[in-house]
């Protein structure tokens, strides 16, 4: 096996993400333009210096390093939600069930809660089924759609349904974030529920009030012109909603929405066999360049990882933290840095689990408290990274070249607004053992004026 990078050397180690960030963001910023440096082509790049460093390796062994990341299970179950919510969608457009939602949500919803409210069936989707990739995956047609009917951009739509999906990940008892931050921190789901939960309440009103802000910003003078709609076709995204609200695995979700979208489809004579096929195909070839993209960031995070740079990071931060909030904001740092290399939340909390549970041992930190600290900075840097799986998996349903990434990001009010919270609350020590005690303090407070 091969022995990666020693010592000093392992600063070196980060190399591949800088030049992946220089080579798309930076790059991007530079010429004020996100569509002119493709993602993949910077992803490309990225990989090939990681192959390329630590020239003492044999390039065999480099590569089956890369293979071993690209071909990670957590990166092939992605890349299995990228191809069915493809599938999905293909057969909903060819069916007419986006186009039948979409009309039939213009024709309830007053113009100024389309937006607030897409947010909301978010947030419970997600915390209902504990994964933000499946709730941007049912929802994200639909979002689509919305925009093609009204003056609100996509990115915007696309937003909402971000910032929803983000909710419920990081807060579903069900989500990968919250069994590994639990798992790693010894402490029960409720608990760290409870405090999650009180955290993160500002941010989600937060985000509520400014998606209505935002949505009001486009004047809408009459009622949004839609065209008709058949109830029939509608079942598969209802079907899909139901079950995702009692907890199916998102597998099942979206096999059972394709499923239904083909019987839908032949009743309706949408296609026969032979059509059928094709549009499954378009829907697998529509998420080819996210597949793509994710396999080989696994790969690159993987050779970064063996190298040492990970934990070159988790040591420079662990030798600097001091007191318990700077060791609160050790913790955030930590998950945040190995988020950002990895474009992973779970791995994030994973890799930092075990230092984090060390730094609260020393600085009397609950349990609950670190599990919610690692959970919401690892949550909310991962809805706001251009790389990563839910921006990409949000701007597939546009195209890659027709949308960019970083527009969405203006829109992710939720990820923003929770990572302000939680560092409010490292300040301030909110909510504590009692959170219903900060009410008592403020009347209190208020009392004495």
């Amino acid at each position: 096996m091969p022995r990666g990078y020693k010592g000093k050397k392992r600063y070196y180690a980060l190399l591949p993400f800088f030049v992946f960030l220089g080579s798309y963001l930076v790059t991007s910023l530079i010429i004020k333009d996100f569509y002119k440096v493709p993602i993949s082509v910077a992803v490309l790049l990225a990989a090939v210096v990681a192959i390329w460093m630590n020239r003492k390796e044999k390039t065999d062994n480099k590569l089956e390093v890369f293979a071993r990341g690209a071909g990670n299970p957590t990166i092939i179950i992605m890349c299995m939600i990228f191809i069915l919510a493809g599938v999905f969608s293909s057969i909903g457009q060819e069916t007419g069930a986006v186009s039948s939602t979409v009309n039939l949500a213009l024709s309830i919803l007053p113009a100024p809660i389309i937006i607030p409210g897409i947010f909301v069936v978010a947030c419970f989707i997600s915390l209902a089924i504990g994964t933000s990739m499946g709730t941007i995956a049912a929802l994200g047609p639909i979002a689509v759609g919305i925009s093609q009917h009204t003056p609100f951009p996509v990115a915007l739509v696309l937003g909402a349904v971000l910032s929803g999906a983000m909710f419920g990940d990081g807060l579903s008892f069900i989500g990968d974030t919250t069994i590994a931050a639990t798992r790693t921190q010894g402490c029960e789901m409720k608990e760290k529920f409870k405090m999650n939960f009180f955290i993160v309440l500002p941010a989600a009103i937060g985000s509520l009030i400014l998606f209505y802000y935002v949505a009001g910003l486009y004047k809408i003078d009459a009622a949004i012109s839609h065209e008709g709609y058949q109830l029939y076709k509608i079942v598969p995204y209802l079907i899909v909603i139901i079950i995702s609200l009692l907890g199916v695995n998102v597998f099942m979700v979206l096999i059972t929405g394709i499923m239904t979208s083909i019987i839908v489809g032949f009743i309706s004579a949408s296609f026969n066999i032979w059509q059928l096929l094709d549009v499954i195909q378009r829907g697998i070839n529509s998420m080819m360049d996210l597949v793509l993209i994710s396999a080989i960031l696994g790969g690159v995070v993987e050779v970064i990882k063996y190298n040492g740079g990970i934990s070159q990071i988790l040591g420079i931060l662990r030798n600097r933290i001091n007191g318990k909030k700077g060791a609160e904001f050790g913790i955030g740092i930590l998950v945040t840095l190995v988020d950002l290399c990895t474009a992973n939340n779970t791995v994030a909390i994973i890799v930092t689990g075990p230092l984090a549970k060390d730094i609260a041992s020393k600085y009397s930190i609950a349990p609950k408290r670190t599990a919610s600290l690692l959970d919401i900075f690892s949550v909310s840097t991962q809805g706001i990274i251009p790389y990563g799986a839910q921006i990409l998996l949000s701007v597939s349903f546009v195209g890659m070249g027709v949308l960019s990434p970083i527009s969405i990001m203006k829109y992710a009010f939720y990820p923003y607004l929770s990572g302000v919270c939680v560092i409010l609350a490292i300040i301030s020590g909110w909510p504590g053992d009692n959170p219903w005690q900060w009410i008592f303090k403020i009347k209190k407070l208020l009392s004495t004026r």
